[in-house]
Formats: structure tokens, C-alpha cells, sequence
């Protein structure tokens, strides 16, 4: 089946790329190559690919960001998957598409099921369900969180650089979610969308941690993986208050993947074990 992977140059595009199974012919599109907001080429695009199946990796996620550009987060998280999925119909394309835990408010006391009502604090939220809202039924829709690899621009690597350069850091301890290692989503989005699975399902790794756990485990893991020295930045616990931010997030936004590892047959690793994973490749291949 030719697939075409957009927003193939972020990191879950490389990742769904490097995943790739035997017998999918794959059309990267960067954003560059592909601006999913560009009505007239989009379905250019996807007329001359006649993709059978649409991955859609491409959003605008900058949080904060998107609280004063509004009109390009809509642009790329509404109506660029209005675009797709309307090219995807023309050719008869199935979409799967990569959605938020940020579409929860987070006052929530247990674990977010598929069907949970959705409350988003920001703009950033809002404009990933409207997103939501332009699939089919037919459709596939994968909600994750906190997603990181060993490139591109995310936690784990902002971590490692500023525990190599300062004494302590300071780090949310009451936001709490689920670490997802992009590998890990790339390989649960191929089986879920070749197996042809349709409607709202949540990926994330298996357990949970604070923003301060997370930092805490890269950075004991990171000194024994020789990736810092022993002496690196102490790990500071502190309130989402001493921290403040344009955007609101939810205090917490762990994700129920019943239904996923039903679907799959296996369960997620805990995202402590893929962590490893990530920071021995960061070893490696720097």
C-alpha cells in the first residue's frame, strides 16, 4: 500500500518513517514539501500520489505559541486536516491522525478514556479537536502525550543540554502524564491503522510521572549511560504557580489505553524502559 507520511520532517514523521513496515511504499511530505494548510496543494499532492492511506504527523505544537497565532495554529491543526481529509475522500484514502491530551482540561481523578468529555484550556487544544471533529467515521484518530526522541526539539533533550550547563533546574512537579517515546507511537500508529482500526483510541507509554519524575529519571539515567557527569544539575521539584506560562495545562492528563492494548494484544512499554532506549540511541548517535 503507498502511505504518505505528512509533517515527515518532525519527530514522529521520522519515526513513522523509520517504522515503516515491509510492503508500505511510503511518500514522505516535510512542510515544507507539503503545507497541509494549503488548500489548492493538498489535494494536488495527494491527487498525483493516490495514496491508499493518509498518516497525518503534521501540527502546529507550539503550546505557548499558538496562544498569540491562533489564526496558524487553526490553519494547520483545523483546517489542514479539513484539507486532507477531503483529498482523502476524492481518492479514496483512509486518514489516521495524531491528536492531544491537551483535549482534557485535566481535572479529571482517573485515567482518560477515548470517550471522556473534552474541555481544552488553550488554543492549542481547542484547535487539535476541532482537527478531530473533520474525520469520517471511517477514520482513525490516536490521542498520545509528552511525546520525545532522540532528536529533534523535546524535553529530553532540553533536559540533558541544561543539566550539562547549570548547577539545578527547576521542574513542575504537579503536572502529571505519561512519557511517550515516538518509537514506540510510530510502531502502535502503523499496526493500528494497517490493522484497520477506525475511531478514537489513546497511545501513550505504560505508567505515569510529573514533569519533575521525568527529569529526575533522565538524569539519573543519563549519569549512568556516561551521557552526564556524576555531579550534573540537581533536580528541583516546584509548583506549576512558579512556573508560569502563556498557555494553561492540564494538571492531569494520563491517557486509559485499555482499548489500544486490546486492539494490539500487548501493552505499551513502561516509558522508564523506553527512556533507555532513547537516551542509549542519543549515546550512539549524539
Amino acid at each position: 500500500m503507498k502511505v504518505l507520511v505528512t509533517g515527515a520532517g518532525g519527530q514522529l514523521g521520522r519515526a513513522l518513517i523509520a517504522k515503516a513496515p515491509e510492503g508500505a511504499e511510503v511518500v514522505a511530505a516535510t512542510s515544507r514539501e507539503l503545507d497541509i494548510s494549503d488548500r489548492a496543494a493538498v489535494p494536488a499532492f495527494v491527487r498525483r500520489e493516490r495514496p491508499g492511506l493518509i498518516l497525518n504527523a503534521a501540527a502546529y505544537t507550539a503550546v505557548d505559541g499558538a496562544e498569540s497565532d491562533r489564526e496558524r495554529a487553526e490553519a494547520v491543526n483545523d483546517t489542514g486536516v479539513a484539507n486532507l481529509v477531503a483529498a482523502a475522500e476524492e481518492v479514496g484514502a483512509r486518514m489516521a491522525h495524531v491528536s492531544t491530551d491537551f483535549v482534557f482540561d485535566g481535572s479529571a481523578s482517573q485515567c482518560y478514556a477515548p470517550d471522556a468529555r473534552t474541555a481544552p484550556l488553550g488554543v492549542y487544544g481547542a484547535t487539535k479537536l476541532a482537527g478531530e471533529r473533520r474525520l469520517r467515521p471511517g477514520d482513525l484518530c490516536v490521542r498520545t502525550a509528552w511525546v520525545y526522541a532522540a532528536d529533534g526539539e523535546n524535553f529530553v533533550r532540553t533536559m540533558l543540554r541544561l543539566m550539562a550547563e547549570r548547577e539545578q533546574l527547576g521542574v513542575v512537579a504537579d503536572q502529571i502524564g505519561s512519557p511517550t517515546s515516538a518509537g514506540d507511537l510510530a510502531d502502535a500508529l502503523w499496526r493500528l491503522a494497517l490493522e484497520g482500526h477506525a475511531g478514537t483510541f489513546h497511545f501513550t507509554n505504560s505508567g505515569v510521572a510529573s514533569w519533575y519524575d521525568f527529569a529526575v529519571a533522565i538524569r539519573d539515567e543519563a549519569v549512568a549511560l556516561g551521557l552526564l557527569p556524576g555531579a550534573a544539575a540537581r533536580v528541583k521539584p516546584i509548583a506549576t504557580s512558579e512556573y508560569p506560562t502563556p498557555a494553561k495545562r492540564p494538571a492531569f492528563s494520563v491517557l486509559d489505553t485499555g482499548a489500544t492494548s486490546a486492539a494490539l494484544g500487548d501493552h505499551p512499554p513502561h516509558w522508564r524502559h523506553s527512556l533507555i532506549k532513547v537516551l542509549e540511541q542519543i549515546k550512539t548517535h549524539g
